[in-house]
C-alpha cells in the first residue's frame, strides 16, 4: 500500500508560507551506560543490544545462554545523545516540533538540558512541542530507564491489590511485572522465547518546522452501503493550526481508475482540528473488491488529494485505496445450540486457515523488509489466507500491513494484551487510550486487516481462574476486565472505526459473553465464538481428540528446529536432546518429553548409538510427529466446516499455532527463526489446499470427504489406492463416479469397512497403507493425501529406503529427481544453512521416482546443493 501516515515531506512552497520542514534525526547517536563506563555509537532506529552486538561489545545475543549472560543489559538504565544542526532558520517558524514514531519505553527527553517530556508506552506516537527550546545547533538526549526495573516499581506503587501473574514460570528464564509496562509483553520472555527487554529509539525520530498550519496525517475508510448499492469514502485529514485566524482553501480528491474527482470547501479554525470528508464514488464504474489469497484479486486504486489553502498553503498526499466488506456473523445453526462464528468478506462465507504471527525477533531493527517478505511469502506459498498478530507482540510496522494487502493476507489483529491481568489507574488507561486511538488510525485503512481483538486469552485467564485469585476479590477484577476492554479499547475502536467487528478476547464466546457482562464462566464453550486448544498427552492421530468447535484460533504441538538452524548458536557439547543447551532453549515445562511421549505413541525413537546423529534423528521425528498431529487436527476441522453431527460442528476457521520463530529454539513454529520451512510448513501446502480430500476412519469405517473452498462448484472424482509397504506398485486401485462438491462446502465422497479395504491383495492394517486423491478427466485437482491404518512402529514389510536425487538447474530453481529402492514416509530434503524451499517435502514415496523442485531464495549452484543434500526418510532413524 502506498499510503504513509506521518510522511516525511519537505512540502511545496518558498519562503515563510512553505508548508513544512523536516529534519530526520535518524542514523547515529551516541549511548552510555547508566554509570557512564560504556560508550558506543548506536544507530537509530535501534536498541541498546544490537548496538553492543554490531560493536563487537557482546556476542551474538541468541548464542547459547547469553540471554542470561545479558541479562544485565536490561539492568541498567542507558542514555541516547546526539548533536544536530538545523539547516533551516528555527526562528522563522511558528512551531516545531520533536517526533518520535516509537521509544521503546520508559524515558525523559531533554533538549539542550531542558525536559521536554517523558514517554512510558512503545506502541504510542509522541510529538513533543520545541518551538521555544530548539537552537540552531542542538543537543538531544534520551534517557532510558531499566523496564524491568520500572516494572516492578509500577507493580509495587500498586499496592491496594495484586494484579496478577507477578512473574512467568521458572522455566521461561524471564523477567517480572511485564504487564505493568506498556511494552511488547513476550520481551520479558514467553514459552517460546527469551527474555530480552530491550531499549533504544525503536522507530523513526524527526523534527518537523510549519507556518500557518500543518496536515499530521490522513486515514480513511471505504464504506459500502447497501441501500444505495454505492461505495463511499471516509477520509480523516489531521491538521494543527498555528495561525491565529482560520485558514480556508479547497480540497481535491482524485480516484482517476474510478472517475472520481470531487472538490470540497474547508475552514479550518486555529487548534487542532479533523476534517471529515465524504467522498461518492461513481456508480456507473464497477469497483473491484480487494479478497483474500485464493479467493480473487487484490485490487487497489490510486488516490490523490490536494490541499490548497490560504497563502498559497499547498499539501498533497497519495494512497492506495481498497474496497472490501467484512462481516462476522453470530447466527442460530439448525440443529445446534449455540450461534455460528465466521467471516463474510465481500458477502461470502470464507474459511480462515492460516497460523499465528509472533515478532519475528527479540530485536526490532532487524526485521528487515527482506525478512518480512520471505515470511508473508511463505504463508501465501502454504494455501493460507490469515495470519493472527497475537496480542503479545507488537502491533507491526507499516510495511508488513502493507505486504499483507498485496497478498491477500487477513489479518485477525489483537491488541497488545496477554495472559495476564492489567491495572486500570488513571495513568495506565490514559496511556492505553492514546495507543488504541494511535493504532487504529494508523491500520484502519488496511483491507487486510478483519477484525480486532481486545486481547490474548484474557478472559479465559479471569474466569478460569489462572492465578488463583481469591473468590472474594473476583468482583474488582472483572470490574477492571471490563473499564480496560470495554469500556475504553471497545468504545476507542467503534468511535473510531466502523468498518469492522471488535471481539473483546480470544478465546471467547462473542455475543454470548456480551450477555454474560463481557465474561463468560467458560470461554472455551464450542458452541460460541473462538476456541484455543492444546492437548500433547492425547493420542494427536485420534481426530475425536479436538473439540468440533466454530472457530479454532489456536492449537498446535511443538518440533525442533533442523540442526542447521541449531548450529549457528550452539557449540558441539550442546548437541544432545538432554544437553544443559537443549533444556534452556525449551521454555515450555517437560515440553521436550511431551514431544517423545507423542512421537512414541506411532514411531519408535531414534537408535544410534553416535550421538550426533540421534540429535539429528530425533529432531527429524519432532518434525514428523508435529506435521502428523497438525495434520489431522486441521484436516478434522476443515471437514467439519458444512455438517453438524451430536449437535456440533459449522467450524469455519483453523489457525495453528504458530507461524514463525522468534529465536532458534523448540516451539510450535512451522518456519524456523531464518525462514527455513519446518516439515509442518511443507504440510500446510497441502491441509490448507483449497480443494481437499480428507481420509479417517469411525468405528472400523474408512471415510473420505471432499472439502472445498471454490466460490463455485466442482465437478470430481475420488481414486483411492492400496499400497503394501514393501512394494512400489499398489495392490489396487478404486475410481469413483463423479461427485459434485458444492462451492464452499465439505461433503462425504465416499465409506467403506475397513476389512473390505483390507481384503485387497491380503493386507493387513501394519502392512499396508491408504492413498487417494481428486481428479476431472484424467487431470488431477489435488494433491495426493494418505491414510495410515496403524502405527508406523507396527508397520510390516517397510524396508530401508536407499534414495538417490540427480540435480539439475531449470532457469531460478533447481530440479531434483529421486529414485527409492522402497516405499519411504516422510521423505525429508535437507540443503542444510542454504536458503529456500523444495515443492514439497517430508512426503510418501509410494512410486519409484519422484520430481521436487528447490527455490533458492540466494544465489547458490548445482554443486553446492549436491555437496548440502542429505536425504531423511524414517526407516533410517532406527
Amino acid at each position: 500500500m502506498c499510503l504513509r501516515l506521518l510522511l516525511l515531506l519537505a512540502l511545496c512552497g518558498a519562503g515563510p508560507t512553505a508548508a513544512a520542514r523536516s529534519l530526520s534525526l535518524q542514523g547515529t547517536w551516541r549511548i552510555r551506560s547508566g554509570n557512564g563506563s560504556l560508550e558506543l555509537p548506536g544507530e537509530v532506529p535501534g536498541c541498546v543490544h544490537m548496538a553492543l552486538f554490531q560493536r563487537n561489545l557482546i556476542q551474538d545475543p541468541y548464542y547459547r545462554f547469553n540471554d542470561l549472560n545479558y541479562r544485565w543489559i536490561s539492568l541498567d538504565n542507558w542514555t541516547y545523545s546526539k548533536e544536530f544542526k538545523v539547516p533551516f532558520d528555527v526562528s522563522k517558524w511558528q512551531k516545531v516540533n520533536l517526533i518520535f514514531e516509537g521509544v521503546d519505553t520508559v524515558t525523559e527527553v531533554l533538549l539542550n538540558n531542558v525536559s521536554i517530556g517523558n514517554t512510558n508506552n512503545m506502541f504510542k506516537r509522541y510529538s513533543f512541542d520545541i518551538t521555544s527550546v530548539v537552537q540552531a545547533v542542538n543537543v538531544i538526549e534520551v534517557r532510558f530507564q531499566s523496564p524491568v526495573l520500572y516494572a516492578a516499581q509500577q507493580s509495587r506503587a500498586h499496592s491496594s491489590y495484586q494484579v496478577p501473574p507477578n512473574c512467568p514460570p521458572s522455566v521461561q528464564k524471564g523477567e517480572c511485572h511485564v504487564n505493568f509496562i506498556r511494552k511488547e509483553q513476550c520481551s520479558f520472555s514467553w514459552d517460546w522465547g527469551p527474555s530480552f527487554p530491550t531499549q533504544g529509539i525503536w522507530k523513526d525520530v524527526r523534527i518537523e518546522a510549519y507556518n500557518i498550519c500543518h496536515l499530521n496525517f490522513f486515514t480513511f475508510s471505504p464504506i459500502y452501503d447497501n441501500h444505495a448499492q454505492e461505495w463511499n469514502l471516509e477520509i480523516e485529514s489531521f491538521f494543527d493550526v498555528v495561525s491565529s485566524k482560520p485558514v480556508s482553501g479547497q480540497v481535491i480528491i482524485e480516484i482517476p481508475k474510478l472517475q472520481t474527482q470531487q472538490t470540497y470547501s474547508i475552514e479550518l479554525q486555529p487548534g487542532e482540528r479533523i476534517v471529515e470528508l465524504f467522498v461518492k464514488i461513481n456508480k456507473n464504474i464497477t469497483v473491484e473488491t480487494w479478497w483474500p489469497h485464493g479467493h480473487g484479486n487484490q485490487t487497489g486504486y490510486n488516490m490523490t488529494i490536494h490541499f490548497n489553502l490560504d497563502e498559497g498553503l499547498k499539501f498533497k498526499k497519495s494512497a492506495k485505496v481498497y474496497f472490501r466488506t467484512v462481516e462476522l456473523i453470530e447466527e442460530p445453526i439448525l440443529g445446534s445450540p449455540g450461534l455460528s462464528f465466521y467471516f463474510k468478506i465481500n458477502g461470502f462465507p470464507i474459511f480462515l486457515k492460516g497460523s499465528n504471527w509472533i515478532p519475528a525477533d527479540s530485536f526490532q531493527d532487524r526485521v528487515t523488509s527482506d525478512v518480512l517478505l520471505l515470511l508473508l511469502q511463505s504463508v501465501v506459498d502454504a494455501n493460507m489466507n490469515t495470519l493472527r498478530v497475537w496480542g503479545g507482540g507488537i502491533y507491526e510496522q507499516d510495511e508488513f500491513y502493507e505486504l499483507c494487502d498485496k497478498l491477500g493476507i487477513m489479518v485477525w489483529q489483537d491488541f497488545m494484551f496477554a495472559c495476564a491481568l492489567y491495572p486500570t489507574d488513571e495513568s495506565f488507561m490514559d496511556s492505553v487510550s492514546a495507543e488504541v486511538a494511535n493504532q487504529v488510525r494508523r491500520l484502519k485503512s488496511h483491507p487486510s486487516i478483519i477484525t480486532w481483538s481486545g486481547n490474548n486469552e484474557n478472559e479465559a485467564a479471569l474466569m478460569l481462574n489462572w492465578y488463583n485469585i481469591d473468590v472474594r476479590h473476583l468482583d474488582t477484577y472483572i470490574r477492571d476486565y471490563v473499564r480496560l476492554y470495554v469500556e475504553n479499547i471497545r468504545k476507542i475502536v467503534l468511535g473510531e472505526d466502523k468498518t469492522r467487528p471488535f471481539i473483546t478476547s480470544s478465546p471467547t464466546n462473542g455475543v454470548k459473553s456480551i450477555r454474560e457482562g463481557w465474561l463468560s464462566p467458560n470461554p472455551y464453550d464450542t458452541n460460541f465464538g473462538d476456541v484455543h486448544f492444546y492437548d500433547y498427552v492425547s493420542d494427536c492421530w485420534d481426530w475425536k481428540t479436538f473439540p468440533k468447535a466454530r472457530f479454532v484460533s489456536e492449537y498446535g504441538y511443538q518440533s525442533w528446529p533442523s540442526f542447521s538452524t541449531l548450529e549457528k548458536v550452539s557449540t558441539e557439547e550442546d548437541w544432545s536432546y538432554k544437553s544443559r543447551f537443549s533444556l534452556h532453549r525449551q521454555h515450555h515445562e517437560n515440553g521436550n518429553n511431551e514431544m517423545l511421549l507423542q512421537a512414541e505413541l506411532h514411531f519408535k525413537l531414534p537408535q544410534s548409538t553416535d550421538p550426533l546423529r540421534a540429535f539429528k534423528d530425533t529432531i527429524y521425528l519432532t518434525q514428523v510427529m508435529q506435521a502428523q498431529c497438525v495434520k489431522t487436527e486441521t484436516e478434522f476441522y476443515r471437514r467439519s466446516r458444512s455438517e453438524i453431527v451430536n449437535r456440533q460442528g459449522h467450524t469455519m476457521g483453523a489457525l495453528y499455532w504458530q507461524l514463525n520463530d522468534i529465536w532458534q529454539a523448540p516451539s510450535w513454529a512451522s518456519l524456523e527463526y531464518g525462514g527455513k520451512w519446518k516439515m509442518l510448513h511443507y504440510f500446510a501446502q497441502h491441509f490448507f489446499a483449497p480443494l481437499l480430500p480428507v481420509g479417517f476412519e469411525n468405528q472400523g469405517v474408512f471415510f473420505v470427504y471432499g472439502v472445498s473452498d471454490f466460490h463455485l462448484d466442482c465437478n470430481v472424482t475420488l481414486t483411492v489406492r492400496i499400497h503394501s509397504w514393501s512394494s512400489l506398485k499398489p495392490l489396487c486401485s478404486l475410481v469413483t463416479e463423479h461427485f459434485v462438491i458444492k462451492a464452499g462446502e465439505a461433503v462425504r465422497l465416499y465409506q467403506e469397512p475397513v476389512s473390505q479395504l483390507l481384503r485387497c491383495g491380503n493386507c493387513t492394517r501394519q502392512s499396508c497403507v491408504v492413498s487417494f486423491y481428486l481428479s476431472t478427466d484424467s487431470k488431477l485437482l489435488s494433491s495426493t493425501n494418505y491414510h495410515f491404518l496403524s502405527s508406523l512402529k507396527e508397520a510390516v514389510g517397510l524396508h530401508k529406503a536407499h534414495i538417490t536425487a540427480i540435480i539439475s538447474q531449470q532457469e531460478d530453481a533447481f530440479v531434483f529427481d529421486l529414485e527409492t529402492s522402497a516405499v519411504a514416509p516422510f521423505v525429508w530434503l535437507d540443503v542444510g544453512s542454504i536458503p529456500g524451499r523444495f515443492s514439497d517435502n517430508g512426503f510418501l514415496m509410494t512410486e519409484k521416482k519422484r520430481t521436487i523442485l528447490f527455490y533458492p531464495w540466494k544465489l547458490t549452484s548445482k554443486s553446492e546443493l549436491e555437496q548440502s543434500l542429505h536425504v531423511t526418510s524414517l526407516t533410517d532413524i532406527y
